[in-house]
């Protein structure tokens, strides 16, 4: 539940994005007009500002909004905030984040804010039409791809801006590209369902039916009150028995087991924990649950919350019902 509360709230809500930001302007220009009142109506157009970011952070306008009342409230430690906040929702950039090293926020930070927005813009389809040059296309995607290969997505909210751009990759044509990248996400932060779905529907419409299911799979899972797997499973047999075929069947334990198998794999190359460095268990702890809860306690406790999730799925899907009650812990931890 504390998961699906802390997905809501960070999921766009444009409309009221759009009612806060139009609030703390309001409340900016109040201040500007009234200096007797000038501190108050401008904690209360910082305190708008702010609500609109928590609505919608997928518009450049509510982070122009906060960085232009930090300015004017001469708060440079607070504009250095909103900046590593956006490179965080633009993919977490050792590289980006050094740049704010000694620099003079009130004098530069609006411009490093623009910049960062004219290299990333928020919205999907401005960021499409940056690679509009076909003869340079290639070329680009490829070093989007190997930027995104390092970048850190554990932020919902730069899942969420970069799963977008994936949609709009896969529209384009570029599915096999669609495909690494969207698993390379999810490994960062498997509770993206929007991202399942979408890379669901891609292997549905290849005829990958097992990669498909377990797909549609992991969003009944995460969101149990949706039915994609059960209605995959109804269309896929339907389709079949119309055509005098043999019934689909859902993904052996095995072929389930290695799909999870491979995401775990994925998420280790951003882990803090390497398998050797694994607890030892002592003798009384010879059976394979209590080493498999040894590394999933280890995992937790060093904050590589997307392995453990993925390792307690695959625990599950092959019969350890006792790992359910781990799927939900990484579940909330997200």
């Amino acid at each position: 539940m504390v998961g699906e509360n802390a997905d809501l709230l960070q999921h766009p809500r444009r409309n009221l994005g759009n009612r806060y930001r139009t609030q703390a302007q309001k409340f900016a220009r109040l201040a500007s007009k009234d200096s007797t009142r000038f501190q108050e109506n401008m904690a209360w157009a910082e305190q708008n500002a702010r609500h609109a970011l928590l609505h919608d952070f997928t518009d450049e306008r509510n982070w122009r909004c906060l960085a232009d009342i930090k300015v004017v409230n001469q708060d440079g430690e607070g504009l250095c905030s909103v900046l590593e906040d956006v490179f965080v929702v633009l993919g977490r950039d050792a590289e980006q984040l050094d740049q704010l090293k000694n620099v003079d926020f009130l004098m530069v930070g609006l411009e490093l804010l623009e910049a960062a927005f004219g290299r990333d813009p928020l919205d999907p389809d401005e960021w499409w039409n940056l690679f509009s040059n076909p003869e340079s296309i290639e070329t680009e995607l490829m070093e989007f791809a190997e930027r995104c290969r390092r970048l850190d997505f554990s932020d919902q909210r730069a899942n969420i801006v970069y799963g977008r751009r994936l949609e709009r990759i896969r529209s384009g044509g570029r599915e096999e590209l669609f495909i690494e990248l969207a698993r390379h996400l999810l490994a960062h932060r498997p509770t993206n369902h929007e991202l399942w779905m979408e890379l669901g529907r891609l292997y549905e419409r290849r005829s990958e039916m097992d990669e498909a299911w377990s797909c549609y799979d992991h969003v009944q899972q995460l969101q149990p009150h949706q039915t994609p797997r059960d209605e995959f499973l109804a269309r896929i047999t339907g389709r079949m028995m119309g055509e005098n075929e043999q019934p689909w069947t859902a993904p052996t334990i095995e072929k389930r087991s290695q799909f999870l198998q491979h995401m775990m794999q994925l998420t280790q190359r951003i882990s803090s924990v390497r398998p050797e460095q694994a607890p030892v268990p002592t003798p009384s702890e010879t059976v394979s649950e209590n080493k498999d809860v040894a590394r999933l306690q280890a995992l937790m406790d060093a904050g590589d919350v997307s392995e453990a999730f993925f390792l307690a799925r695959r625990l599950a899907s092959q019969g350890e019902q006792w790992a359910e009650e781990w799927v939900e812990k990484a579940k909330q931890a997200f």
